[in-house]
């Protein structure tokens, strides 16, 4: 195939041969048309490491993978809230796709975290969708320029593993607008990716493999998709009804029913010609992109460095570690003071790194955080170690905590290494609560009882409650799943040798029964109903002033910083508002680290309901002791807009904003207030209206009060406070009623003056 002949190749085709094209070969490889020299091209795993199965293999991955590097999964890179770090990582990923000649990874996913029971959290980035959007866009741009495609996924409203396949999430468009579909707008805008891959969901009913207005109306004609869209593995319901709306390509192969059924509408007359040409072009379009690798790349089927991989993965999981307490200063340890070092816990020795499911790799190695601790301490301080219990097991084993309690008794300092079992978190299933295994936290009791100088260290691929058994530790650190560096990163971590920088991009509850989908997850009779609205994660503790375990966007340092002289700035105050916000941030401590700086909004008086605070723009800065940095932020509308769910379309309501700026969303440091022109819209004058909105209406409410006027129920409806009521009533109906002035004809005409076609 040469360069730009797709167009031509698709004259060529026969209408079998175009079928062909939208379906898979075999479980990861898209058809090949040998008569015309059309190749195939091998899609793999990868939201967090390549995952190229043998020829012929399975989507469970029972067969296995090839060695890859393993980098953290979402969960935790999130919490880096770096897009360049993240870019570094998809371009390792590149290298490593390449070379096995792989022309698109299927990731990154970036569906919201609406609660923290979804299985499939840990490969999802965070309940924010401005943060998912922009580490997601900053992973596709760096693996495309490397030269593989990317899919997007799970388009959309995959917020759930229960009855996945079949489950109708119910939303209002609102909500779709402002909470679910704006990380894949924002990565489709701005970053291009070569596919997006539909979920398995209905979403109102229709499943996302045939909905025209997901699809084609929203991806297509609005956001100016021009790549090709896949279904994820079995999602397709009706082939045929799936082409119409816009999937181009099903994946895995359907041994030839799918070709079948798509030529059978074609003679039926349910299906176009043009719409199989539309799909049968994308899929070239995708072939021409991925052609380099496809063609035999230079460096297809070259080993990539591992070493320079694995240390690329050690960077981020440096980087996605959270600090969440450390009180008394207990952290960094002390590499050469008195006292043994006890760590205690199977975690530590048989490390639990990444996720369950599909996207599971076969890492290149694995570093332990007991070895990397031993290996830092060796020569300096005792490190003791007990196992303290089994991974998975249901009741604890009363030698292995005799013997973590001995352990703990001795010892100076206790690092305790707790988490969630493989069973607990995966695709497939949600889970059923938020705690740590019993086994886990009567341990727990046990040793800080023989000694309260405890520092946990959890691994998890999704939030778990910390109360009430935190209040006991002095020092807790959230270790997510970090990838095969993540032993080493931990130990350089606990030992000072790095400075924590990571920050939660997800809520960690004090109890499941705080959360906002309770009661409406995951559902039930194949429909879940998100009750919700826009009020998920930080947007819902918020609101309701639910006091959290930690919220989003916290975490510690092993320094401080200041904020201090925020100025806020109006560009434009129009209909597309642009505003810039500056704020001094220094470093107060004695070594260097790394701030995220957060800039939340708040909608003071806006029409409709808004959460209290959105976060709307981030910065991420490195600062030496005493160093000050001026960090400059930039708003657009989107900032400051809703989706009008009358005008289907965002709006800038004219009012006060309130800019909030700090390190998480409960600790807004500087706040300063904005006003904008935005976008007055009259009101909707109808004769549904009711009198209150005519009368509030600067051109028709002088009109209306004089008709009111000397009435006897209008003099009543105009009273300030008698009049509340009446106001309520919709003016078609007052204008029926005696005593007002009006009647249907006055109405009538008072509609074509003062509604929307009159002025």
């Amino acid at each position: 195939m040469t360069e730009g002949t797709f167009a031509s190749l698709l004259a060529g085709l026969s209408i079998e041969e175009k079928a062909s094209l939208l379906d898979g070969s075999d479980f990861w490889r898209t058809t090949p048309v040998a008569r015309l020299d059309v190749p195939a091209a091998m899609l793999s795993d990868g939201p967090h490491g390549l995952r190229k199965q043998p020829s012929g293999g399975d989507l469970a991955g029972l067969l296995g993978s090839v060695p890859a590097t393993c980098f953290p999964p979402a969960a935790g890179l999130a919490s880096s809230w770096d897009p360049e770090l993240v870019g570094r990582v998809g371009a390792a990923l590149a290298l490593e796709a390449r070379a096995e000649q792989v022309a698109v990874l299927l990731g990154p996913g970036v569906n919201m975290k609406r609660s923290p029971l979804c299985g499939r959290n840990f490969e999802y980035f965070a309940e924010d969708p401005l943060l998912a959007g922009t580490l997601a866009s900053a992973f596709v741009r760096a693996v495309q320029e490397g030269g593989v495609g990317t899919a997007l996924k799970h388009y959309a409203a995959n917020n759930q593993e229960t009855d996945r396949m079949t489950i109708s999430a119910e939303v209002d468009e609102r909500t779709l607008r402002e909470i679910y579909l704006p990380a894949f707008e924002q990565v489709v805008v701005t970053a291009k990716p070569w596919t997006v891959m539909c979920s398995y969901n209905r979403v109102n009913g229709v499943y996302a493999s045939e909905d025209p207005w997901l699809l084609t109306d929203v991806l297509r004609t609005e956001w100016g998709f021009d790549g090709l869209v896949m279904s994820d593995w079995g999602a397709v319901n009706d082939r045929a009804a799936g082409v119409a709306a816009g999937l181009d390509l099903e994946m895995p192969s359907s041994s030839g029913a799918g070709t079948r059924r798509i030529l059978d509408a074609l003679s039926e007359g349910t299906l176009a010609h043009e719409q199989v040409d539309r799909a049968a072009a994308n899929v070239l379009t995708l072939l021409d992109r991925a052609r380099p690798l496809l063609d035999g790349a230079p460096d297809a089927g070259s080993s990539p460095d591992f070493e320079a991989q694995h240390a690329v993965a050690r960077e981020a999981a440096l980087a996605s570690a959270v600090l969440l307490k450390n009180d008394g200063g207990l952290l960094p340890l002390d590499a050469d003071g008195s006292g043994a070092v006890a760590v205690i816990g199977e975690l530590a020795r048989s490390p639990r790194y990444q996720g369950a499911g599909s996207s599971q790799v076969n890492p290149t190695r694995v570093d332990v955080a007991l070895d990397s601790l031993r290996a830092a301490l060796a020569g300096r301080r005792e490190v003791r170690f007990a196992p303290g219990y089994v991974v998975g097991a249901d009741q604890p084993d009363p030698q292995l905590v005799s013997e973590a309690v001995e352990a703990a008794a001795g010892a100076d300092v206790v690092v305790l290494f707790l988490g969630l079992p493989p069973q607990d978190e995966s695709e497939g299933w949600d889970r059923t609560h938020i705690d740590l295994p019993s086994v886990q936290t009567g341990l727990l009791a046990e040793v800080v009882a023989a000694n309260p100088r405890v520092v946990v260290v959890l691994s998890n691929g999704s939030a778990v409650a910390v109360d009430p058994w935190q209040a006991r530790v002095p020092a807790l650190v959230e270790g997510w799943l970090l990838g095969q560096a993540g032993g080493s990163a931990t130990a350089d971590l606990l030992l000072g040798a790095a400075n924590f920088s990571g920050r939660l991009a997800e809520t960690i509850p004090v109890r499941l029964a705080d959360n906002p989908a309770v009661g409406a997850f995951p559902g039930e009779h194949g429909r879940v109903r998100y009750g919700e609205g826009l009020l998920i994660g930080y947007r819902w503790y918020d609101a309701h002033q639910v006091p959290v375990g930690y919220p989003f966007g916290h975490g510690l340092s092993y320094t401080s910083f200041d904020y201090d002289d925020l100025v806020v700035d109006v560009l434009d105050g129009g209909p597309e508002p642009r505003v810039r916000v500056s704020a001094s941030v220094t470093n107060t401590g004695d070594r260097a680290g790394t701030e995220t700086v957060q800039l939340y909004v708040h909608h003071g008086d806006a029409p409709v309901f808004r959460p209290e605070q959105e976060l709307r723009a981030f910065a991420r800065i490195a600062l030496e002791p005493g160093v000050t940095e001026r960090v400059e932020l930039h708003l657009t509308g989107r900032a400051f807009a809703y989706w009008h769910d009358l005008l289907h379309r965002w709006h800038v309501a004219p009012g006060s904003y309130e800019v909030r700026v700090g390190s998480s969303s409960r600790d807004c440091r500087l706040r300063g207030s904005v006003s904008l022109d935005g976008e007055p819209l009259p009101a909707r004058l109808t004769a549904d209206a009711d009198a209150g909105t005519w009368l509030s209406d600067p051109d028709a409410g002088p009109w209306l009060e004089e008709v009111l006027t000397g009435q006897d129920l209008g003099e009543l409806l105009l009273d300030p406070d008698e009049g509340r009521m009446l106001r309520a009533i919709p003016m078609a109906r007052l204008a029926r009623m005696p005593g007002t002035g009006l009647d249907e004809d006055v109405l009538a005409e008072a509609v074509a003056r003062f509604g929307a076609e009159g002025r």
